[in-house]
């Protein structure tokens, strides 16, 4: 199967876990209004993006269970794997939802953030937490009577948490509306994306596959975060070195992390390497609303040879990355192949 068919089988999935959650709601006596709000909001929120999280569930389990491609699965078994897939999808949902509105976003993935669609407003707040609740409740229908139906509350949880945890730091660190440098560092930045970003989009896609395949000895889902997490830090270095260093055409948008304060890998680079000169040049001008001051810092950017120290990181984790996954014990039934592939759809990406 093709990359898109891929995907666009995975979608065929979602209508019906709405149609299960919409059921949940009239069994509680809810009123067709409420029902219809929040089929809205699952269907706004949750099927938009680019579905890498929910599609790695999948593609981890082919890979576990030594399928040739994800059409070898049954039906029953790539209904339910693609469940978890679903579950992760909305767990992103419910971060966005909220994280747009404590950023005051206006858009998100081409269309008004749900809290700026007209008639939602605050109301975001609590389909947020109902993005989540939904999680928990396809969980307790499909796999409550699973001997690993645990795991997967334990999972979820644990990753909320961290995710969380990560947000929290970004957010007093880095406020848009007050800028100070000296609270950055690259051990913050270094919790802020192992924790908003690693756990939830790289360990917990492959953990949830594990226990589906029944790969579930506690050294196998170490061996597994060992390099997961590690490339989820190094996915994220990514994303800040190309907004700042990519153009819109490669990326698909206009990079913003200089204006936004950001906490990211470039800013924290620089100030490493700044003279007192350009250090007092991005005090002044980092995370300043406009096109001027974000144009002065990011010359700072340039002078200081930051593509070349990303150059020297990348292939450095790269290296390191590849020496761990060669070193996989599999003799329990865990596959450095899951791993590989992670790396490679990272390895040298320009979008």
């Amino acid at each position: 199967m093709s990359k898109e068919d891929n995907r666009n089988k995975f979608l065929k999935e979602f209508p019906d876990l709405v149609v299960e959650l919409k059921q949940v709601l009239a069994q509680y006596g809810m009123p067709q209004e409420a029902i219809t709000w929040y089929e809205n909001s699952l269907n706004y929120n949750t099927p938009g993006g680019k579905l890498n999280r929910g599609l790695s569930v999948v593609d981890t389990y082919a890979i576990l269970k030594g399928y040739k491609s994800v059409s070898e699965l049954s039906q029953e078994e790539y209904k339910k794997v693609a469940l978890l897939g679903w579950c992760i999808e909305l767990l992103q949902a419910y971060f966005l939802v909220a994280d747009d509105m404590m950023d005051k976003s206006i858009t998100r993935r081409g269309q008004p953030c749900w809290y700026k669609v007209e008639n939602v407003g605050d109301v975001a707040i609590n389909d947020a937490f109902m993005l989540e609740a939904a999680i928990y409740i396809l969980l307790k229908k499909h796999f409550r009577n699973e001997s690993y139906y645990v795991d997967l509350l334990e999972l979820f949880h644990d990753v909320t948490f961290q995710t969380e945890l990560g947000q929290l730091l970004d957010l007093i660190t880095a406020p848009e509306d007050k800028v100070d440098l000296s609270k950055f560092s690259m051990k913050k930045h270094s919790f802020i994306v192992t924790f908003k970003t690693a756990y939830y989009s790289f360990y917990l896609p492959v953990a949830l596959a594990m226990h589906m395949a029944g790969i579930n000895d506690e050294r196998d889902l170490k061996q597994a975060q060992d390099v997961l997490i590690p490339l989820g830090e190094y996915f994220q270095i990514q994303d800040d070195f190309l907004d700042c260093f990519g153009t819109p055409e490669q990326i698909g948008k206009i990079g913003t992390d200089i204006q936004d304060n950001k906490c990211s890998w470039v800013i924290n680079k620089a100030l490493e390497l700044a003279t007192s000169e350009q250090r007092k040049v991005l005090d002044d001008n980092y995370g300043q609303k406009n096109k001027t001051a974000e144009e002065k810092c990011r010359k700072i950017f340039y002078d200081l040879q930051l593509q070349k120290y990303y150059e020297d990181y990348e292939e450095g984790i790269a290296q390191q990355l590849k020496e761990k996954i060669s070193r996989i014990d599999e003799s329990r039934g865990f596959k450095g192949d899951v791993l590989t592939a992670f790396l490679n759809k990272v390895y040298k990406r320009t979008k």
